[in-house]
């Protein structure tokens, strides 16, 4: 593969030479330049060029959108969403001002937060209609099986904002999901413990409300305590949006049909379940239970390096991370604070966990392969302090992405190149064979 230059190559003043060595033919591609990060190769007329698709299971090192939203370098451990780094934004920023910006194009001023924010808390009531869907599920249910149902019901009940073509009611819906996304989250753990729903107060913050709505009870009022309130929103934060990870490649796939976007955020919820994504943090919990105490450290960690162990170490190395997840660094200030303010002096998991981060970070066979603490590592711990069930943690991790699925689904549809997701594929079945009777098989 050489590099040169082009005379046109759609913008791109570069573009890589592709020798088939079955042919000796060459085969030219623009090399297209992001505003930072790596240029990646357009090969959208390569089939039509060479007879050829490209193979990625994965889809590891194919960018499949052109984005604004969120940028991360894995190698250095950076997390950027529209120019800002996530740390800078877990310091000075807050859950409703990143919601704003990833609709708009920056950082609200003091009046366009006043005026989001209020949008969102009046938006935060759901249909009155939509208590008695709960009813038509087991009282045990997953609280996530009862979110992925009744977001996809949504449309049934807010028929007026589906249509994707007109901007105005995209807009509507995306103030309508981040706003009634606590709020059925928190009624789906209620139902599921056989407790009365909860309703949003306007006087709440949005942190603040979500933790009311999942702990208060009609014959007592929950005190919200504003350092677990601020934890909550900066674990919101923090999970906002992280580029073309599974459920947004969903939500973004879903969307590419014409679908409604309260269907395609019903799909993308579908693919957080997976405990290889959004339910890596309730993972890293049950990991710690079996762990059990601090000196049985070293031997889980001799697990977690044979090969021929199943045991796996949750909340450590990512996906595309291979550097301290940024967000991790965030968490860990925070467990502390929460765990503080809370009194708890001593947190058997929390002890576990930091000996066991110590221990992994000076592991050789861990420095190898890259494997850091990532986000999931301590938002377990501080879920659990505060009083969170290890089944509402992915929909927590649901709640706080919603913003993030929204706003990559309004880009795509906003996008005049734009076309339905239709990957393919290298097939490896049986080639052509005839039928045989059946009274002769």
């Amino acid at each position: 593969m050489a590099k040169s230059p082009a005379a046109n190559s759609g913008g791109s003043n570069e573009y890589v030479t592709l020798t088939d060595h079955s042919t000796g033919k060459s085969h030219d591609f623009p090399l297209m330049p992001g505003s930072t990060g790596p240029k990646v190769i357009n090969i959208g007329k390569l089939y039509g060029q060479t007879g050829h698709f490209t193979y990625d299971p994965g889809f590891t090192c194919t960018g499949a959108c052109e984005s604004k939203l969120t940028y991360i370098d894995g190698e250095a451990g950076i997390l950027m969403h529209k120019g800002y780094m996530i740390e800078d934004l877990a310091e000075h920023s807050d859950y409703m001002e990143l919601c704003y910006m990833l609709l708009n194009d920056d950082l609200p001023n003091k009046a366009e937060k006043a005026e989001f924010v209020k949008i969102i808390t009046e938006h935060s009531m759901i249909h009155e209609q939509l208590k008695t869907f709960y009813d038509g599920f087991r009282r045990g249910a997953h609280p996530m099986a009862i979110m992925c149902g009744v977001v996809g019901a949504l449309s049934a009940f807010y028929p007026d904002s589906i249509d994707i073509l007109d901007p105005v009611q995209r807009k509507i819906t995306a103030h309508r999901l981040v706003a009634k996304m606590p709020t059925i989250g928190a009624m789906a753990y209620k139902y599921s413990i056989g407790q009365p729903f909860i309703y949003p107060r306007n006087d709440l913050t949005y942190a603040e409300n979500f933790l009311h709505m999942m702990f208060a009870v009609p014959a007592a009022e929950y005190p919200v305590n504003p350092v677990v309130a601020k934890a909550m929103d900066r674990i919101f934060l923090l999970h906002a949006d992280h580029e073309q990870n599974a459920s947004t490649s969903t939500v973004r796939l879903a969307g590419s049909t014409g679908a409604n976007p309260f269907a395609s955020v019903a799909a993308g919820i579908a693919a957080l379940w997976g405990p290889a994504h959004g339910g890596a943090n309730e993972a890293v919990i049950n990991m710690l239970a079996e762990i059990g105490t601090p000196d049985r450290i070293p031997e889980y960690v001799d697990k977690a390096k044979d090969p021929e162990d199943e045991f796996r170490l949750f909340g450590f190395g990512h996906r595309v991370y291979k550097n301290y997840d940024p967000r991790a660094k965030v968490l860990q200030e925070s467990c502390h604070e929460v765990l503080n303010a809370l009194g708890i002096e001593h947190e058997p998991l929390l002890d576990i966990a930091v000996q066991l981060e110590e221990m992994a970070l000076k592991d050789e066979y861990f420095i190898e392969k890259k494997l850091f603490p990532n986000v999931d590592f301590y938002s377990g711990i501080i879920l659990k302090a505060i009083g969170m069930p290890t089944t509402m943690f992915t929909v927590l991790f649901a709640i706080a992405r919603t913003i993030g699925w929204i706003a990559q689904w309004k880009e795509m549809i906003e996008d005049p190149t734009q076309k339905l997701g239709r990957p393919r594929q290298l097939y490896t079945g049986a080639t052509e064979r005839s039928v045989v009777a059946l009274h002769k098989r």
